[in-house]
């Protein structure tokens, strides 16, 4: 690898470490700080890292929600597993320890601005360098929205085929999680003075196929319905269908999207029909504004049939391309530009924080759903039933990613080459 270059995950991207070490030091002045000045214009990436945290869907040692029976169902001598029903086997401490979470700001963040806060579950065969990062570019796609957005995206099982909720499954871990988000973008940021802003902050949960299973628990039993004002769903439609229509059902003045291919179609379906027969509106298209109440089931059609091309191929590469090429190129950004921005913040924090890993937490009443953060306002939907509804991770080695990866912008990538297993 010629000097100037980072590899990540056996992607390379040029990246001039000499120029901004030099920034860094204020070596650089005169016509080579004014062309930095002229990317940083171009370039939105501002500070970006993996953290820490402790309220992660990983390590998990419970029971797995609605249906019972121990997450980790396997043993062999000290090793302990998760039998999925698609993948066979996952161990412990290769596929459900690490507690990473991707954080990033656009570099033209303002705290003093509304602030929309983007969280962001992968779904199957997944980790957050090679995939979220450089493969899905979510947080390019997120900082270019045009808001004054912050990403969070939490790492589920590590590459496998499992789309398991892990502590999400909890009653009111999604909550917990939100709020040591809070206290991680401020220290990120530099300014513990932001934390309030992060924690009163609206939430859009986006799900990228199989993570509509941590998606719906969390809406369901994660305690932050006066967080979430807008659910996005990426082909991910699979199940729990209930789940989110009971969220609709209890959330009038939020917005609900799901783009969808082939892959999801029958789900999609199921919950157009289950809208009709509550009388609900929804829309086709992608409208110009995501107003409060907005429903929409965006479908992506077939690519052109290929000669030399299986017909499952074809339909398993529209799944896999479907965060960075859908009915749109890009679509989480086309998305999320036509959310409006907060109007004002409505959830006030409490005047004595809880520390993020109180075990009495997940206790607590739930707290009053304040309007909505949006603009605007919405009439109720009419639901027949309204209720259808550990260890740390490896530390990071010297040059390894995390190790790598310090507060600076990232320059845009090539769409790196597709994995051969389809992910859900």
């Amino acid at each position: 690898m010629p000097e100037g270059h980072a590899s990540y995950g056996g992607y390379a991207t040029a990246i001039a470490w000499p120029v901004l070490l030099l920034l860094a030091s204020g070596a650089l002045t005169g016509p080579a700080a004014a062309q930095e000045a002229a990317e940083a214009a171009t370039n939105p990436m501002g500070k970006m890292r993996l953290v820490k945290f402790e309220n992660t869907p990983f390590p998990f040692d419970g029971e797995i929600a609605e249906k019972g029976g121990r997450f980790l169902d396997v043993v062999q001598g000290d090793r302990r597993g998760h039998t999925s029903v698609r993948g066979g086997v996952y161990w412990e401490d290769k596929t459900y320890s690490d507690k990473r979470v991707l954080l990033a700001f656009p570099r033209s963040f303002d705290p003093s601005k509304p602030v929309l806060l983007v969280v962001y579950f992968h779904g199957n065969l997944a980790k957050l360098e090679r995939d979220v990062y450089l493969r899905q570019q979510v947080p390019r796609q997120v900082v270019q929205s045009g808001h004054n957005t912050v990403l969070v995206a939490p790492q589920f099982a590590v590459d496998a085929l499992d789309s398991s909720a892990g502590r999400f499954w909890e009653p009111g871990m999604f909550r917990a999680f939100l709020d040591e988000a809070a206290v991680r973008l401020a220290e990120l940021w530099g300014n513990q003075k932001t934390q309030p802003i992060f924690e009163k902050a609206p939430v859009v949960l986006v799900a990228y196929s199989g993570g509509y299973m941590p998606a719906a628990y969390s809406l369901m039993y994660g305690d932050a319905d006066d967080r979430v004002q807008g659910v996005v769903l990426l082909d991910a439609l699979f199940g729990e269908t209930d789940k989110f229509m009971s969220w609709i059902a209890r959330k009038p003045d939020s917005f609900f999207v799901s783009a969808y291919s082939s892959a999801t179609d029958g789900e999609n379906q199921s919950m157009q029909r289950m809208m009709r027969e509550a009388n609900a509106r929804y829309d086709t298209k992608l409208p110009r504004t995501i107003e409060p109440g907005t429903i929409a089931f965006l479908s992506t059609p077939p690519r052109p049939p290929r000669a030399d091309a299986d017909q499952n191929k074809q339909a398993t590469d529209v799944h896999m391309d479907f965060v960075t090429r859908a009915f749109v190129d890009d679509p989480l950004r086309q998305i999320l530009a036509r959310v409006p921005r907060p109007a004002y913040v409505a959830a006030v924090p409490p005047p004595i924080a809880r520390p993020p890993n109180d075990p009495n937490y997940i206790a607590r009443t739930p707290r009053p759903r304040p309007p909505s953060v949006l603009p605007g306002g919405a009439q109720p939907l009419q639901f027949a039933d309204p209720d259808v509804t550990a260890t740390a991770g490896p530390a990071p080695a010297p040059g390894s990613f995390e190790d790598r990866w310090p507060e600076r912008p990232l320059m845009p990538l090539a769409q790196p080459p597709r994995p051969r297993t389809p992910h859900r």
